[in-house]
């Protein structure tokens, strides 16, 4: 089984976010970059299967150069090879193109994506990626074995969760549960020597039309002063809840 692994390249969220030009550029000066924690779930899923059943395992980022740490990262955790496609990944369609030509030219039977990135949390891309190459898609994937050409899943739902199969190949898009937040995988020295001589091969990017742009980025208001409240004033906490933070 050959898997492929999409990886977003995202700002720790620890770092502190400023923007350029007038508000329209996200400044990545002092900014710390990780894979995608979603990614990150189904990066480990994938190397389960590699453990168990031999598949192989690919990742792949559309990004410039800036990205190959995230994707050495990857392949230090256990991956066989990399994929950068050269592009600036301007928009989630222009994302799904350039992966679906990846994926078109390495006859993969299984791509595994993150249900959303932490940056701008669109949550499109994989569902593009299995429309653009008519596979089967499961989102928001919580659990998944496959046995031959099929897989069973477990999805998400409202109050819930749902139990599907589906034949290869398939795009799944995964969350936290597809494995436990204790399996994920921090590289360790061996690792980390290994993935300097694994392949990372740089791919040109295909034509495709960004469908949206960002005219500008505003910042969350800053949050107000708290107010504390004697624990015996209860007219008072409840004159606040009223008038000011108008919740009852």
């Amino acid at each position: 089984m050959k898997i492929l692994v999409c990886i977003s390249h995202v700002p720790d969220t620890t770092s502190k976010i400023n923007f350029t030009d007038n508000n329209t550029t996200f400044d990545t000066n002092g900014v710390q970059f990780v894979i995608n924690p979603y990614d990150e779930f189904s990066l480990t899923r994938a190397m389960w299967f590699k453990e168990k059943q031999g598949a192989t395992v690919t990742v792949v980022s559309v990004g410039n150069a800036a990205t190959e740490p995230t994707l050495r990262k990857a392949l230090a955790i256990g991956a066989d090879d990399a994929i950068r496609v050269h592009a600036d990944a301007t928009d989630g369609f222009f994302v799904a193109k350039q992966l679906a030509e990846v994926v078109k030219n390495g006859g993969y039977d299984l791509v595994l994506a993150g249900r959303e990135s932490i940056d701008y949390n669109g949550g499109m891309v994989p569902g593009m990626l299995a429309s653009l190459l008519d596979f089967n898609f499961v989102n928001g994937c919580i659990g998944m074995e496959v046995d031959g050409n099929s897989a069973t899943l477990s999805r998400e739902i409202d109050g819930g969760s749902e139990q599907l199969s589906a034949d290869l190949p398939l795009v799944v898009a995964g969350q936290k549960g597809l494995v436990e937040e204790k399996d994920l995988r921090i590289p360790n020295m061996r690792g980390i020597m290994m993935a300097r001589k694994k392949p990372l091969t740089v791919l040109d990017s295909v034509a495709a039309i960004a469908a949206t742009s960002s005219q500008s980025f505003e910042k969350p208001a800053p949050k107000g002063a708290v107010k504390l409240v004697d624990a015996d004033n209860v007219d008072e906490l409840i004159s606040l809840l009223h008038n000011e933070a108008k919740v009852i």
